[in-house]
């Protein structure tokens, strides 16, 4: 077995297994559900989004960034489906009957890991699926949820979705691109006669991303070291900090997932009183979280609030964010262009 897979039904560290009528009742009337729902899968924007030709190796992704990455190596060979789709939240995501059914028809699921999916164990074991599960974030240097930024009260009632790291991972180039390398393997393992599509593939777009990765660091190093200050909605960039020479001030909701409680009026007093201190030049809202928070206290400290940034999901089709290549770029340039200013 590849370091890189779960085995059916097996339960990845870090996520919590929950009891839940939804689980059992699934589990019961799934052959009565799966014929309409494999008709009705496509049928609507809150549906798993399927890509590529139907003849192609069949994929799930657990959500958009993935499936970008996963499209760039799989390329016409493979049609990814993808759970959680632009602007959506992975940390909220509630599955459906149509999710279960989009297991069942994949050869490989590709998960992050890490807690961010912390539905997908239950939904796996449910929908009675075989697919092999790739958890993308294997070989990675981990950052722990206190050493990515998190406050550490709220990374302690955290860890029980997310385990003990920080699983937003993709915010330092160099860590999509060995998701990009486990990608490349599982594709191959699966579908051994397009191994060198696959490895083809994967050599072009690596190639995009090591250029992408010099630009980040050139774009950045035109902001002076002491305006690299992020504060936004929830803990997500303490993987670009580390990669790029960034300080996380704090976040709104004060935790690594968007389920977090909602701060007290002491603890955003606390981080108003933090931003001003630290001399923070712009704070940042972000798609998949409500702005509210950040909204508040730009209004308490005076501070602008910047461009909201891509984090844990691509944009629509059209949008600044709708790859992963382009979502980095123009948070780079939203976030040196703000914090500059």
């Amino acid at each position: 077995m590849d370091c890189n897979t779960v085995k059916p039904g097996q339960q990845n560290n870090g996520l919590r297994r929950t009891t839940d009528p939804f689980w059992k009742s699934l589990k019961q009337f799934l052959p009565l559900l799966l014929g309409a729902v494999l008709v009705g899968v496509t049928a609507c924007s809150s549906s798993p989004t399927p890509t590529s030709d139907s003849n192609a190796l069949t994929v799930v992704a657990t959500f958009s960034i993935l499936d970008d990455l996963v499209q760039n190596v799989g390329g016409e060979q493979v049609q990814v489906i993808t759970l959680v789709g632009a602007d959506g939240d992975a940390h909220t995501f509630e599955p459906t009957p149509a999710d279960s059914a989009a297991l069942t028809k994949a050869a490989v699921i590709f998960e992050n890991g890490l807690g961010l999916e912390p539905w997908l164990d239950d939904l796996y074991s449910a929908s009675g699926a075989t697919a092999q599960r790739v958890v993308v974030s294997n070989g990675v240097d981990l950052l722990s949820l206190h050493e990515a930024g998190a406050q550490q009260a709220a990374a302690d009632a955290d860890h029980a979705d997310h385990g003990e790291f920080d699983p937003h991972i993709w915010h330092n180039v160099a860590n999509a691109m060995q998701m990009v390398t486990n990608i490349r393997n599982a594709l191959s393992a699966a579908d051994p006669q397009h191994a060198d599509v696959y490895a083809a593939n994967a050599e072009n777009y690596l190639a995009k991303l090591n250029d992408l990765d010099v630009w980040v660091r050139e774009r950045v190093a035109t902001l002076p070291a002491a305006r690299r200050k992020l504060v936004t909605s929830h803990d997500t960039f303490g993987y670009f900090a580390a990669a790029y020479g960034f300080e996380i001030i704090g976040t709104a909701m004060g935790a690594a997932s968007t389920e977090a409680a909602d701060p007290s009026a002491r603890d955003l007093a606390a981080l108003a009183e933090t931003i001003k201190a630290a001399g923070v030049p712009a704070i940042f809202a972000e798609n998949v979280a409500n702005p509210q928070l950040v909204e508040q206290i730009a209004q308490e400290t005076g501070v602008k609030m910047g461009p909201p940034l891509y984090t844990d999901a691509l944009g629509k089709a059209g949008s600044d964010g709708d790859s992963y290549i382009k979502m980095m770029r123009y948070n780079v340039d939203a976030i040196v262009n703000a914090l500059s200013e």
